[in-house]
């Protein structure tokens, strides 16, 4: 078991690409261990093994940033499935999971806030207060179980988002803040995305970006004029969804004739080729912390991190697919007849 590494995040992003893995909560989800529609992780407390192995299953992928799985583990939504009283043990627990796994490799581990559901920009005096005691209260439990940085992100508004940063700053930790994307052009609070992210950077955010709601194709040209607007860090984690310009966030999917978010968006899923591509692409634009958000799988990562050039724990099984017997370099002859059944 390895110590906990001495290579920080400002450290790593300097010297080149960070690749983070996030979409705890629906691939949870999709393994039967957290309940769509609140998705409140109670996974971390009803089944702790559950997340380890996603955790190792990322950190082999090739992530270098191991998130604790506090996403909507704030008091509002614990609240709402009735576990207040497991707010602290949660949210402790999350950390120490993260940090068990990132000590078996060379890994960070990120506390990690969001949305709350309880600011309003018509009445900040009101709520502001109420969101900044949900964050205090995390990240001190989470700094007091040890963590590298922290990402706060999935916001909806401009003014949720600078109170996470300023609790963090407070801490005196990296600060990761991401806007989700749902809006066709702005936050719901009325500002550009490019222009959030500007007063993101302006008061100190290390790290600025999208995450979430769009897909490769409809986030990267965000992503282009932010890195252009910004001179700090950027990030990019879409969504693995083939999302359009007539529908730019998986919101707005819709297959045979119904809306597919968020338990029927299978038919929109992108391939591992596609993801790679995204990296690619991601890359040449100066991203420089990558990853995926919801829908994210530990295959998808393994496939960015070899786009990068990476080997990573996970390639050591990554496709032969020349010792396949039908689609390899060596088909007996009795199989030959029946190759037009499998390559058109």
């Amino acid at each position: 078991m390895q110590t906990r590494t001495t290579r920080g995040i400002l450290e790593r992003l300097a010297q080149g690409v960070v690749i983070g893995a996030e979409g705890y909560v629906f691939e949870l989800e999709r393994r039967g261990y957290i309940q769509a529609g609140p998705y409140v992780p109670e996974v971390v407390l009803d089944f702790p093994e559950a997340v380890k192995e996603l955790h190792r299953e990322y950190l082999r992928a090739g992530s270098e940033v191991m998130v604790a799985l506090t996403y909507y583990t704030h008091r509002e939504k614990l609240k709402a499935v009735g576990r207040e009283h497991d707010l602290e043990r949660l949210n402790r627990q999350a950390v120490r999971l993260a940090n068990e796994v990132a000590r078996e490799g060379d890994a960070l581990v990120a506390g990690n806030i969001c949305n709350t559901w309880a600011y309003d920009p018509d009445q900040v005096k009101a709520t502001a207060p109420v969101v900044r005691a949900q964050y205090e209260e995390q990240l001190t439990w989470a700094v007091e179980e040890g963590i590298d940085m922290v990402i706060a992100e999935t916001n909806d508004y401009l003014g949720e988002a600078l109170i996470g940063l300023q609790v963090i700053k407070e801490l005196k930790l990296p600060a990761m803040v991401t806007l989700a994307t749902v809006q066709p052009t702005q936050t719901r609070d009325g500002y550009d995305y490019v222009e959030a992210c500007q007063r993101l950077a302006d008061q100190g955010a290390d790290i600025v970006g999208l995450n979430c709601d769009r897909g490769p194709s409809t986030m990267l040209p965000l992503i282009e004029k932010v890195r252009k607007a910004v001179s700090c860090f950027v990030a990019a984690q879409p969504v693995p969804y083939r999302t359009t310009e007539h529908a730019p966030t998986f919101e707005a999917l819709h297959f045979q004739g119904q809306g597919s978010f968020p338990l029927g968006l299978e038919p929109f899923l992108l391939t591992r080729f596609e993801l790679a591509d995204f990296a690619r692409q991601a890359q040449g634009l100066g991203v420089n912390y990558l990853g995926l958000c919801c829908g994210g799988a530990p295959h998808y990562i393994r496939a960015m991190a070899e786009a990068l050039g990476r080997t990573v724990p996970a390639s050591r099984y990554s496709p032969a697919m020349e010792r396949h017997p039908m689609l390899g370099t060596q088909v007996e002859e009795k199989d030959q007849p029946f190759l037009n059944h499998w390559v058109p």
